[in-house]
């Protein structure tokens, strides 16, 4: 739209431009310029795509270049040195750009700096700014030019200068991070797992701290920016911009003192920080008092340290309030303190749930039998089973079911084995299935080899089962002779080569010259011990000259073995017992 506008009109017209000082043909209103004298134009031309075209069309006379020399000036005024505020405004693009755009304005609308320069126009535009170039050294540090406005809003020019910001970064980056952050993969685990099952109220600093979390996974690399220094650093402080305004030597490092004092290693100190960021703006008092928390768990080899690497959380008081909710719970099921605690050990997230997320499990066991004793043993064995979903846990217990397993079995194998119901099925479960499938253990032979061995079912295949597989195989043992033996005695595959197979194939070969074949038909020869009963049994029939099987050997209790082999009713004397008994 175009408006016409007759040259002897008055037409006072304001523009939103700052300005140090008069110019000629207006007069400053407030925050705008007033004209007391029309436009140059006879019209005003209001159309959008062309006021655009306009001002990408418009060239200052002046180089980029020149307009970067212009700031790197203005930063030594502050007190940079010429080698750093060269670096800065080479490194703040979009800094340099916002001041060339402020010289562009004023021109753009016919207004003039008499008898300023370039140079001196961006001068007097950065000074216009207000934050003594600390945009600009925020920008060069990596920070978004929208992230550095909102930082330096923060720091008031008075308390803070630029060198003085320059030398507190370059302080907290030595003091906080290191490159790249050590066992950053657990950190950023343990943090997954964290978000992953925390189902209770929560207090200020750690809504922060998931606020802090959530903004990081927004971002292109996730949590995995956290791995690298100074990424990590800005992501920090973005969320926590207020961290800038604290005393390096007077708040940072009593704090970081008393932390390597607790027994945390220097160089890990920074993943307690990037996991919950708020206690650096505690005072030591307060640190202290949380810690105490710490204490009241009882960890055999009172390594709090440890526990506070691996669950730093602790420290705010939702977790720590929620600690004396699960002391409760386990008092109501009858289980003991010092068995919770110990699970907290081992899996420090159960701090992180609700007593109501835990009951839910607690009565999925229930359903299967698994009470008081049981219950102990399951929590003992596998108490990241407490953190399992009970749609997920039902779905195991289902997979079961289709096998042909009733309740009550169930809860034998879940009491026996509860790291299977703590397993993925398609990722672990289905995998073992389908492999003792394919060593020949049939759909018809299943239930019976995991109902005398479910430990089977979270063996690793490569370095447990397809070992021992390949150690037979050696012996001259074909796949149907090495599938009838687990058909029958499936604990075999779960034997160590080294400490019962190998020692026993030895003692049959060598000592007793019989042929390896006569495993297959007896397999659980290997689950007797060699010392105790294999030797004794065998020097008993060798002196005797009797020849039997292995069965007969070794299946009969003590005083049957004795009846028939010996001809008294006990067997009352033992070879001495070796200290290398691999039973």
């Amino acid at each position: 739209m175009l408006v016409k506008i007759h040259t002897n009109w008055f037409a006072p017209f304001a523009f939103p431009v700052r300005l140090a000082h008069k110019i000629e043909g207006c007069f400053e209103l407030s925050k705008y310029v007033l004209f007391t004298r029309p436009p140059i134009s006879s019209s005003f031309e209001v159309d959008n795509d062309k006021a655009r075209k306009r001002r990408s069309s418009w060239r200052c006379g002046c180089g980029s270049e020149e307009a970067r020399r212009a700031v790197s000036s203005y930063l030594g005024e502050l007190g940079v040195s010429e080698e750093d505020s060269v670096w800065i405004s080479s490194k703040s693009p979009e800094y340099v750009k916002m001041l060339v755009e402020g010289v562009r304005d004023l021109e753009q609308w016919q207004i003039a700096l008499a008898g300023l320069s370039f140079k001196d126009k961006i001068l007097h535009i950065a000074a216009q700014k207000g934050d003594k170039g600390k945009v600009a050294y925020l920008e060069s540090l990596g920070f978004t030019l929208s992230s550095s406005m909102n930082i330096a809003r923060y720091l008031p020019s008075d308390t803070h200068t630029l060198p003085s910001l320059m030398h507190k970064v370059t302080r907290i980056k030595q003091l906080l991070f290191f490159s790249p952050t050590p066992d950053h993969h657990l950190l950023i685990k343990s943090i997954r797992l964290m978000m992953r099952h925390l189902s209770i109220s929560i207090d200020e600093d750690l809504q922060h701290t998931l606020s802090f979390f959530e903004k990081l996974q927004a971002k292109p690399g996730g949590l995995g920016i956290l791995a690298y220094k100074n990424a990590a650093f800005r992501s920090l402080i973005e969320s926590f911009p207020r961290l800038l305004q604290l005393s390096v030597d007077n708040h940072f490092t009593p704090i970081l003192h008393f932390l390597h004092n607790f027994g945390i290693p220097t160089f890990r100190i920074s993943n307690i920080i990037l996991a919950f960021p708020p206690l650096l703006f505690w005072d030591l008092q307060l640190l202290q008092t949380r810690l105490l928390v710490f204490k009241e768990i009882d960890l055999p080899d009172k390594d709090y340290a440890k526990l506070l690497l691996k669950y730093p959380w602790l420290l705010s008081t939702s977790i720590q309030e929620n600690y004396t909710e699960l002391l409760a719970f386990s008092y109501s099921i009858k289980v003991p303190k010092t068995q919770i605690d110990r699970a907290i050990e081992s899996h420090p997230h159960l701090l992180s749930c609700s007593t109501s997320k835990l009951k839910s499990m607690v009565d999925q066991f229930a359903e299967l039998g698994v009470r008081n004793k049981k219950l102990n043993q399951v929590i003992a064995k596998s108490p990241q089973l407490l953190l399992r979903k009970p749609k997920d846990f039902l779905q195991i217990v289902l997979l079961f079911e289709n096998m042909g397993f009733d309740k009550e079995t169930i809860g034998r194998i879940l009491a026996r084995c509860p790291e299977i119901f703590a397993a993925s099925i398609n990722k672990t479960l289905q995998r073992k299935i389908e492999f003792l499938g394919r060593v020949g253990v049939s759909k018809t032979f299943l239930p019976g080899v995991i109902r005398k061995y479910p430990e089977l079912l979270v063996s690793d295949i490569d370095k447990t089962l397809l070992q021992r597989i390949m150690y037979l195989m050696k012996l001259g043992l074909s796949e149907k002779d090495i599938a009838y033996m687990v058909r029958t005695f499936s604990p075999l595959l779960g034997y160590s080569i080294e400490g019962v197979l190998r020692p026993k194939i030895e003692f049959l070969v060598n000592s007793m010259e019989r042929p390896v074949r006569d495993v297959v038909d007896y397999p659980r020869y290997f689950s007797y011990s060699l010392e105790k009963k294999i030797k004794p049994r065998y020097w008993v029939l060798k002196g005797r000259d009797i020849k039997c099987s292995l069965k007969d050997m070794l299946g009969k209790n003590d005083e049957e073995f004795a009846a028939e082999f010996m001809g008294i009713g006990r067997m009352l004397v033992y070879p001495p017992v070796s200290s290398n008994d691999s039973q």
